[in-house]
């Protein structure tokens, strides 16, 4: 159904990144990490994407991209005025 969407809508960024989530779910890290690195790409303020798309490339052994995308969601979430997501991806920087 997502990927209906999709089709309909390509810029839909709700819809790409609960694709991406659930790419993951289903094992699929990698299209999971790119699906997230798309939604980044078209919708730069979409700040929960910062923080799984961080998660995922610790968890693919990619640690120094995580930190990066890390970074960047700490300035979006600020910029945002989403303290939950800044101090989730806090959390996370801090556990690098």
């Amino acid at each position: 159904m997502l990927e209906e969407f999709l089709a309909e809508d390509p810029n839909d960024s709700f819809s790409r990144y609960a694709l991406a989530l659930e790419m993951e779910k289903a094992g699929e890290e990698p299209a999971a990490i790119a699906g997230l690195e798309k939604v980044i790409a078209l919708d730069p303020k979409y700040v929960a994407a910062y923080y799984h798309l961080g998660r995922l490339l610790v968890k693919n052994g990619r640690a120094e991209q995580a930190r990066s995308v890390y970074t960047q969601g700490l300035t979006v979430s600020a910029e945002a005025g989403d303290q939950r997501t800044h101090s989730e991806i806090q959390d996370a920087i801090d556990s690098l």
